[in-house]
């Protein structure tokens, strides 16, 4: 077998002493898979280029559509009971967990076709700026496909590993995916239901606020105040400080509660929006503030169709 190394030197036999050692797996089995590892230049390529490194009005564009949200819609009326379930064992809204699967596979449409063990060896072994991560996503890739009986050359995903309706990079999927529907079985690749009670545990355990509010575009801008422009993705100064910069917004809000400033690029000029704690919770899934406004943005326009359509439950 070919010796791989990692960006810090870790060669693949390295790793499999440790898997040996620590997780008590077998050897050979061990060499056989990574013999059959594919380095691929595409993962690399696309880890290099995300979706994020776009403006906002261009990435906006990819995932918010009038298709996507009407099938929001349809998933929301089909799965209603199980979501009102959701929203009353783990406090997350429904329109967040319709949000969140619309945006990452389209309800299961786009889960992805790469092969996860290839994805997780290319990024662990053959990119540096993030390898160590990568390595730790693939031991946690083999303990879950022992645990859940699954051949690990099987599963596909991203390319970065993340699997199943929700998008789930393996250790999320060990530590926050729960069985929802009783039947025995985590399955989050072509059950709607577990998908539903996962993402909805995923975001209670990064502390969603329920009935705080996510975000809000500026009405009236005020003083401009370069430190208060969120260069983290967790709120930095308060809303009452913001107001008395002059900055308003249409919602009621406390003063001393966090919040943050962010400006996205429009083709002209550049929006603003005051962003809560709850938005900061969604870049616990995605750590990019445009991902967690298409998200956001995205879940109210499914709130605003469905009721448009006059369903009531």
């Amino acid at each position: 077998m070919a010796i791989a190394k990692s960006p810090d030197n870790e060669t693949v036999e390295q790793f499999i002493d440790r898997m040996v050692e620590v997780h008590d797996m077998d050897r050979t089995r061990l060499e056989g898979l990574f013999a059959k590892a594919n380095r691929s230049q595409k993962i690399i390529d696309l880890m290099t280029s995300p979706a994020e490194s776009k403006p906002w009005h261009e990435y906006r564009k990819i995932f918010i559509s009038d298709a996507r949200v009407k099938a929001g819609v349809e998933f929301w009326n089909k799965y209603h009971v199980e979501l009102k379930r959701a929203e009353a064992t783990f406090q997350v809204p429904a329109s967040m967990i319709v949000g969140i699967i619309g945006i990452e596979t389209y309800y299961g449409r786009i889960q992805g076709k790469i092969p996860v063990w290839d994805a997780l060896f290319t990024l662990g072994f053959h990119y540096p700026p993030r390898g160590k991560f990568f390595r730790g996503e693939l031991e946690q890739f083999l303990l879950l496909c022992k645990e859940q009986g699954w051949n690990e050359l099987e599963p596909v995903g991203s390319y970065a590993g993340a699997m199943g309706m929700g998008q789930f990079i393996s250790t999320s999927y060990r530590e926050y995916a729960v069985d929802f529907d009783g039947d025995g079985k985590i399955n989050l690749f072509d059950n709607p239901v577990d998908a539903i009670g996962s993402v909805a545990n995923y975001f209670r355990r990064h502390k969603w606020r329920w009935g705080e509010p996510v975000a809000y575009p500026v009405t009236k801008s005020g003083q401009f105040a370069s430190e208060l422009e969120s260069r983290r993705l967790k709120p930095v100064t308060t809303a009452g400080a913001l107001k008395e910069l002059g900055y308003d917004w249409k919602i009621d809000t406390l003063d001393e509660q966090g919040a943050g400033l962010y400006f996205f690029d429009q083709p002209e000029g550049k929006d603003a929006w005051v962003i809560f704690d709850n938005f900061y919770v969604i870049t616990r899934y995605n750590r990019s503030p445009l991902y967690a406004l298409a998200v956001f943005q995205f879940s109210q326009k499914v709130v605003a169709a469905r009721a448009k359509n006059y369903w009531h439950n």
